[in-house]
């Protein structure tokens, strides 16, 4: 109750300290112009993989012959052409798909995010937003991220549609982070709700998004390949905006357009390691059962194309170029990073130590102690693509100010009831980090947002830390360590010198995972 305490005389106070003298009225400043510039380059980051520029990239068509060309694939349209999707960007790729298709297009169904259309039309972004009598039937759901009736009445819907097509259709789904919790269908005799509460469990245990769509795969008609059974015998072209580390397509939105590799015992070894198995309600075990003596074996989609049309690599891409031209030595870390939150936080204060050592005095006098802290802790982490050494590198040979960029989805394992986000989180944990010890003659500022524009259950992207945030919220009578306790990081942002840490985008239309931006300036 500790940090919910604290809410109350924190509305109260003025967002800013109103006595700052010399050096830190300067460092202020010079906070706030770095927090500028991080904001810029993650809405540079967002801007790349909207969905509109990604869909006209990945398809083409010849208006004359009616020929839609996908990749090296090309597929003749001749009022045959239906149209599925779900996730938080597939009211965008919908409308982009309309726009361009819509003369072949006979029907569609979209299952989307609860309010997205209310919240794209009060934000302007008509782009997003279908025509008044688009032949595409949308349904919003999944409150919260979370399966709900909604979003099942949309996933049965989508199945009847499948389920209706013929050799001579061509079925184009959409398909984007959220895809999962807008396409809930379980296989009888599981219930809605009993999925649902297994998923949560494992979730607020720590689970990955990789375990946690192994285990909605093994429960679902239309996950894990389901929904291109359904659709056989159409051609089947998926588009696909990546929300998971490493783009595996049989993950995202738990691979509706893909063949399973997974069997029962992935299933149960995930369930022992969170220690759920004995948990497991009775529909769950006659299900799992039931896949185990299946004879049939697996589903094939060999009349499926999957295509990535979007990921955190390109956002990424687009975030360093933008950040090369305002003067940066700018390194892509790593586009997969994933794990404990804890871990990560520690990962990013230990880089800043060691780079901004590297950064100020050339490369001498760098902690040989601190500089194995960080590899053995990248080493834990077990980051595939991690570039340590060539950020390291580019980093002694910088003349000026380094930007270190990332992308994943860390996770963050509940503790308490308070309110955030994994950026939120991570954001306020970095912080602490950064204020261990003094980091010399450099300004480091942490960004990490949400693609998506939203952060857990709540109206932030994320938010941005600095070294003096732990100092300057004990001067606020902010304890911060109380409100990690309670996993209660909004509470903190909204609280602390008046919410300005707060990174505000509202919903973007898009989802590829988390920015995160690590900004040393020497002084």
């Amino acid at each position: 109750m500790a940090a919910v305490l604290q809410v109350l005389p924190c509305l109260a106070r003025a967002p800013l300290r109103p006595l700052l003298l010399g050096g830190a009225v300067v460092r202020l400043a010079s906070g706030m112009a770095l927090a500028e510039q991080a904001r810029q380059l993650f809405e540079s980051a967002v801007g790349a993989v909207l969905p509109g520029p990604m869909l006209h990239r990945a398809l083409s068509l010849d208006p004359g012959g009616g020929q839609l060309k996908v990749r090296d694939r090309s597929f003749q349209l001749r009022q045959n052409l239906y149209l599925v999707g779900f996730g938080k960007a597939v009211l965008g790729m919908a409308a982009a798909a309309e726009e361009l298709l819509g003369q072949h297009l006979v029907q569609g169904v979209i299952s989307v995010p609860k309010g997205i259309r209310a919240a794209m039309e009060h934000a302007g972004k008509q782009e997003m937003l279908l025509k008044p009598h688009s032949c595409v039937q949308v349904f919003e759901g999944a409150e919260d991220n979370l399966p709900d009736r909604d979003a099942l009445r949309a996933a049965l819907a989508i199945r009847q549609l499948a389920e209706s097509l013929t050799a001579d259709d061509l079925l184009l789904v959409l398909i984007s982070g959220g895809g999962s919790a807008l396409l809930p269908a379980p296989i009888p005799p599981v219930t809605l709700e009993e999925k649902q509460t297994l998923t949560k469990l494992l979730a607020a245990r720590g689970a990955n998004i990789q375990e946690l769509n192994t285990i909605r795969k093994a429960l679902s008609q239309l996950k894990g390949g389901g929904l291109a059974q359904a659709a056989y015998p159409a051609q089947v072209v998926s588009l696909i905006l990546s929300d998971v580390v490493g783009d595996p397509v049989e993950v995202i939105a738990s691979g509706p357009t893909v063949a399973s590799v997974h069997n029962v015992q992935d299933c149960l070894h995930i369930l022992n390691r969170y220690g759920l198995r004995a948990a497991l309600p009775r529909s769950v075990k006659t299900v799992l059962a039931r896949a185990d003596s299946d004879p049939h074996g697996p589903h094939t989609c060999g009349h499926v194309l999957n295509v990535i049309i979007g990921s955190n690599a390109l956002a990424l891409a687009e975030a360093q170029r933008q950040a090369e031209a305002l003067g940066y030595q700018a390194v892509v870390l790593s586009a997969a990073m994933q794990g404990d939150v804890e871990s990560i936080a520690r990962f990013y204060g230990l880089l800043a130590q060691v780079a901004g050592t590297r950064l100020t005095l050339a490369g001498a006098g760098a902690s040989a102690e601190e500089g194995e802290q960080l590899r053995e802790l990248a080493a834990e982490l077990q980051l595939p693509d991690l570039q340590l050494k060539e950020a390291l590198e580019a980093v002694v040979r910088a003349r000026g100010p380094v930007c270190l960029l990332a992308g994943g989805e860390p996770t963050v394992q509940l503790q308490g009831s308070g309110k955030g986000g994994r950026n939120q989180e991570l954001a306020l944990r970095v912080g602490v980090e950064l204020g261990r010890q003094p980091l010399g003659p450099v300004d480091v500022l942490f960004l990490s947002g949400g693609t998506d524009g939203q952060d857990g259950p709540t109206e932030a992207a994320g938010a941005w830390v600095m070294p003096e945030l732990a100092s300057q919220a004990a001067a606020e009578g902010l304890d911060v360590a109380t409100f990690l306790s309670h996993n209660d990081s909004h509470t903190f942002f909204r609280c602390f010198r008046g919410g300005v840490h707060l990174l505000h985008t509202g919903l973007t239309g898009t989802n590829v995972m988390d920015t995160h931006l690590l900004f040393l300036r020497p002084r």
